[in-house]
């Protein structure tokens, strides 16, 4: 390693030291951490300074910038083996259904906190057409820059608002005062958007729980925004959490959000022309809404997602954060009596379940957006009664559109809360099928009825794109575990996969 990859390495890794010590220090079957000496005296961005404290722990984040154990885990590779994992190429149907979006250019399996920053400066500059606004999550340092001038952080260029931090911590990413207090370690969050959010469902920021700190501390990146507008400026960025309450920030309140709210709209989907909102990671959403599992357990991300170590004869909470697959399943024998090999084929069995779902959801979706592009030319000539079943479909079209992209952009595949997966994928099947039968009604009085599989031209959508000329990468394929899909698309997907 070269001496600034050294240095770039040291800073960032001391990072994420206190990042997660509050995090990792509880568990179902373990005590409550004692209390620990002050880190650093002020406000320090710095992790270097708080690794002077805590050297242990800034050992155990270092570790996130090393690639991962290939063959793991089976759906979220993030980095294993060294390799960037294409999700348009996991899931084609995203490519049509993002087209006209940065997402559909360039949409990769992130790697992990220490490539936050990094990642970001190496991504389709279509990604970053949102400016300042796209340090929100990735920079330690947005907080301060929105605090200072928030105008000026949203006006600015993405390489504007790079220019604004400190030139040696340009590539920083996650790091201690992102979810420490510094004078005593206790967890807080630091976004004005989770703060603002934690008052839409009727908490405050200040009097949470340690059980809501610990998940809302993830929470604060870990969740859907959007990248709210007037007149095409970017003035925020906010949470669609309007109408839930703790534990019940549903699938059906963040799209009412979505669809009620125009600043919320960010992008045209080329397919259909419509102008549409997006839905990003929604983990914590998806994790608590009507009480998964481990949600009613008591579990927090922590307890599955960092667990301990003991280094130098000191045990301390893993900063190496990764999915539980990557480790054996270890961390979840503190509270299930059964092997690691049993454990992970349960796993991998409601992942496999909810993929298939998944999968089939997708394409369904993907036929009626092609099914719109064919409808739009006759729509302007047809009859009023034609252009409100028009209308119709294109709601439903909507609501199955954005399950299908909520499930897409959680994190787990359908593990943090498989009945939830379920019923929300069940759903956005019965919409899009209700738009699809309306649709080819239309078409077929229309004088053009479409065929039964309906071309998706997938290969339109995943060749050459953006400035890297991205491709269709086969190898990173995922087939529907049923064999359903390839059955029901045989020309679309044959054409893609020969």
């Amino acid at each position: 390693m070269n001496t600034f990859a050294a240095a770039r390495v040291r800073i960032v890794l001391t990072a994420l030291v206190g990042v997660v010590l509050s995090l990792g220090a509880a568990g179902c079957a373990q005590p409550e951490p004692e209390a620990e000496e002050p880190a650093v005296e002020t406000v320090e961005y710095d992790p270097a300074v708080w690794a002077e404290s805590h050297p242990e722990i800034f050992q155990t984040w270092m570790a996130t910038s090393e690639e991962r154990p290939p063959g793991l885990s089976k759906y979220k590779r993030g980095y294993d083996g060294g390799v960037m994992f294409d999700k348009l190429s996991e899931w084609p149907f995203m490519a049509l259904l993002f087209n006209g979006f940065g997402f559909g250019i360039d949409y990769q399996e992130p790697r992990g906190h220490y490539y936050m920053m990094i990642d970001q400066s190496h991504v389709d500059p279509s990604r970053v057409r949102s400016g300042g606004a796209c340090l929100t999550c990735k920079s330690p340092y947005a907080e301060q820059l929105y605090r200072e001038d928030k105008d000026a952080l949203f006006a600015a260029t993405y390489e504007e608002a790079v220019a604004m931090l400190p030139e040696a911590h340009r590539s920083l990413g996650a790091t201690c005062i992102d979810c420490h207090d510094n004078e005593a370690l206790e967890l807080s969050t630091r976004r004005w958007t989770m703060d603002a959010a934690i008052r839409e469902i009727g908490l405050e920021p200040h009097t949470l729980s340690m059980s809501q700190q610990r998940l809302m501390v993830c929470a604060q990146c870990h969740c859907t925004y959007s990248v709210m507008r007037e007149d095409d400026r970017v003035v925020d960025i906010d949470y669609p959490w309007e109408g839930s309450e703790w534990g019940a920030i549903t699938v059906e309140n963040i799209i009412d959000a979505l669809m009620t709210q125009p600043e919320r709209l960010e992008w045209t989907q080329t397919v259909t022309g419509l102008r549409m909102p997006f839905i990003r990671h929604p983990d914590i959403e998806f994790y608590a809404a009507n009480g998964s599992t481990h949600w009613m357990a008591g579990v927090t991300c922590a307890d599955c997602h960092m667990g301990d170590i003991t280094l130098n004869n000191k045990t301390v909470p893993n900063h190496n954060l990764m999915s539980p697959l990557k480790r054996d399943m270890q961390v979840c024998l503190r509270c299930h009596a059964a092997t690691p090999e049993e454990l992970k084929a349960e796993v991998i069995a409601i992942q496999d379940a909810n993929a298939a779902l998944l999968i089939d959801a997708g394409y369904r979706t993907a036929t009626v957006a092609k099914l719109i592009e064919r409808a739009n030319p006759y729509v302007a000539t047809a009859d009023e009664g034609a252009k409100a079943r028009f209308d119709e479909a294109v709601e439903h079209y909507r609501q199955g559109f954005y399950r299908v992209i909520y499930m897409g952009a959680e994190n787990s595949v359908g593990f943090h809360n498989p009945q939830e997966g379920r019923r929300i994928l069940g759903d956005a099947v019965t919409e899009v099928d209700q738009a699809d039968a309306i649709l080819r009604e239309l078409l077929t009085s229309w004088g053009a009825p479409p065929p039964p599989e309906v071309p998706l031209e997938l290969e339109r959508y995943l060749t050459n794109r953006g400035v890297y000329a991205k491709g269709f990468v086969r190898e990173q394929y995922f087939p529907d575990p049923t064999g359903q899909a390839e059955r029901r698309w045989p020309a679309s997907l044959g054409a893609l996969l020969r």
